[in-house]
C-alpha cells in the first residue's frame, strides 16, 4: 500500500467568548480541560478582534457563548471566533449557545417581517460551524433552521428535580403561560407525579413587543401550589400577570420556573414585587450580583452542557440524556 498512514487522536478543545465566562469556566472544569487562551478586544471604532494563543489545527472545537445583552456584540464575537477556528484548520467546530439569540423571531406574524432566527443559523453555517448545541429553544422548528446537526438540550430534568425536592410534599399544578406550551407542561407533569395541568388564555399584541393580556385561567388551580413554567423571562410582564391571574383564581401559591433569565428593563422589580414565592432559573445567561434578589434561585446548567459536549466528542448519544425525548 502506498502513501502515508497515521492513526490520529481526537483532541477536544473548549473556547469561550466574553459574554458569560463564568459558565464556560464551570463547563471546562467539569470536562477536565482548560479553556484555550484567547485574545479578544475592540478596535477604536468598535470592531472585534479575536486570536487564539495556541494551535487549534485538527481539533474538535467547542465554542461557548451566551447571547446576552448587548446581544449584537456577543453574536458578532461568536461568529468571529468560529471564523478564526475555520481559518486555523480546526477539524470540527461546534457552536455552543446556551441561549439562541433572536430565537423569538422564528416566523412571520405579519407581512414584511424577517425570520431572524433563521438568519442567525445561516450566519453560523457561513462562518464555518458544523454543529450547534443549545438549551431549551423557543420553538422546536429552530432545529431545522441550521443545515447540520442541532443538539437541543432541556433544562426540564434540572428544574423538576429541584421542585420535586423542595415542593414535592404539596399539591401541585403545572401551569403553562399560554396554550402553545401545553406539550412542554405535559412533560413537566409526567416528571412531577402526574400533577394536573392548566394554562393561561392570553392575547399577545403583534404590534407591541413584550405585551400580553392574561385573560383567564383554564384548569383547576384552586388550593394548589402552581408551578408556572416558561422558556424565558424577558421583561417579566407576561409571567407576572399570569401569576396574578392564578392567585386570583385561588391558587395556594405560585412558583415561577424558567430556563433563560433575560431579565430586561423592569423585570427585576416586577418579579421582586410579584405574588410568586420563588423564581427559579438556570445560568444560561449571566445575572450580575446587583440584579439578584431574595426570591431568585439560579441552578447551574453547566453539568448538562458539559455532558452534551462529552457525548458529541465521544460520538455518543445526546438523546440518551433525556430518555429518548431530545
Amino acid at each position: 500500500m502506498t502513501g502515508i498512514q497515521k492513526t490520529t487522536e481526537k483532541n477536544l478543545m473548549v473556547f469561550s467568548g466574553r459574554a458569560h465566562p463564568g459558565l464556560a469556566d464551570e463547563v471546562s472544569e467539569l470536562l477536565g480541560t482548560p479553556l484555550v487562551p484567547t485574545s479578544a478586544y475592540e478596535f477604536a471604532n468598535g470592531e472585534i478582534y479575536v486570536r487564539y494563543e495556541e494551535s487549534v489545527r485538527g481539533c474538535d472545537a467547542f465554542v461557548i457563548q451566551s447571547h446576552t445583552a448587548p446581544i449584537n456584540e456577543w453574536v458578532m464575537e461568536h461568529l468571529i471566533m468560529v471564523d478564526a477556528l475555520k481559518r486555523a484548520s480546526a477539524k470540527r467546530i461546534t457552536v455552543v449557545m446556551p441561549f439562541w439569540g433572536y430565537s423569538r423571531q422564528d416566523k412571520k406574524h405579519r407581512g414584511r417581517e424577517p425570520i431572524s432566527a433563521r438568519l442567525i443559523a445561516d450566519m453560523f453555517k457561513t462562518a464555518g460551524a458544523d454543529r450547534i448545541i443549545t438549551v431549551d429553544m423557543h420553538a422546536d422548528q429552530l432545529q431545522g433552521f441550521f443545515d447540520g446537526p442541532v443538539d437541543h438540550l432541556m433544562a426540564l430534568p434540572l428544574l423538576t428535580d429541584y421542585i420535586k425536592t423542595k415542593y414535592g410534599d404539596q399539591q401541585l399544578a403545572i401551569v403553562s403561560p399560554d396554550a402553545g406550551r401545553i406539550k412542554v407542561a405535559e412533560r413537566w407533569s409526567a416528571r412531577l407525579d402526574g400533577a394536573p395541568l392548566a394554562f393561561i388564555h392570553k392575547t399577545r399584541r403583534t404590534d407591541r413587543p413584550n405585551e400580553t393580556v392574561a385573560n383567564r385561567v383554564v384548569g383547576e388551580v384552586e388550593g394548589r401550589l402552581c408551578v408556572l413554567t416558561d422558556d424565558m423571562i424577558d421583561t417579566g410582564g407576561t409571567i407576572v400577570k399570569a401569576a396574578e391571574a392564578l392567585v386570583a383564581e385561588g391558587a395556594a401559591g405560585v412558583v415561577i420556573a424558567a430556563t433563560h433569565p433575560i431579565l430586561s428593563g423592569p423585570a427585576i422589580d416586577r418579579l421582586k414585587n410579584s405574588s410568586a414565592v420563588e423564581v427559579i432559573v438556570t445560568n444560561t445567561l449571566p445575572i450580575s450580583p446587583d440584579r439578584e434578589f431574595d426570591k431568585l434561585t439560579v441552578l447551574s446548567i453547566a453539568p448538562l452542557v458539559a455532558r452534551a459536549i462529552r457525548e458529541v466528542f465521544e460520538d455518543g448519544s445526546v438523546t440518551s440524556m433525556f430518555d429518548g425525548h431530545a
